[in-house]
């Protein structure tokens, strides 16, 4: 498991989620937090391209071996990515949060909820 970070370039939803924001599209994954209080993440269970996903709301689902826990959207849009190699190896997410564990890639429908994000600053301020 990797140690905690928070990278400064990613935006924060308080439910420990992140956004890494590049022209309209928006790559988003749980947050280290999330992924330590979780525990080994054994399944993830993928949204399917093309389902449209609301900001506040789940969008898939992560179990570990201490719980089954929603994926909350930072961020409202159109999946037009899934990171499939989770199906097979889930415990990348745990590895690696803000790389290879990516979950989801959307279109974002509204780019201005992005402002409503936390910067790394403000996100790990709520964690102490």
């Amino acid at each position: 498991m990797a140690d905690a970070s928070y990278p400064e370039d990613l935006l924060y939803h308080p439910e420990h989620d992140w956004a890494r924001i590049d022209g309209e599209i928006a790559t988003l994954g749980i947050t280290w937090y999330a992924q330590d209080a979780l525990g080994e993440v054994v399944f993830f269970d993928p949204p399917q391209m093309g389902a449209k996903v609301v900001k506040d709301e789940s969008y898939a689902e992560v179990e570990s071996v201490k719980a089954v826990s929603d994926v909350i959207a930072p961020l409202s849009g159109e999946i037009v990515e899934v990171n499939t190699a989770l199906s097979d190896h889930p415990e990348t997410i745990n590895e690696d949060a803000y790389g290879e564990g990516w979950l989801i890639k959307v279109r974002m429908s509204d780019p201005s909820e992005g402002d409503g994000l936390m910067s790394q600053k403000d996100y790990v301020a709520t964690l102490s």
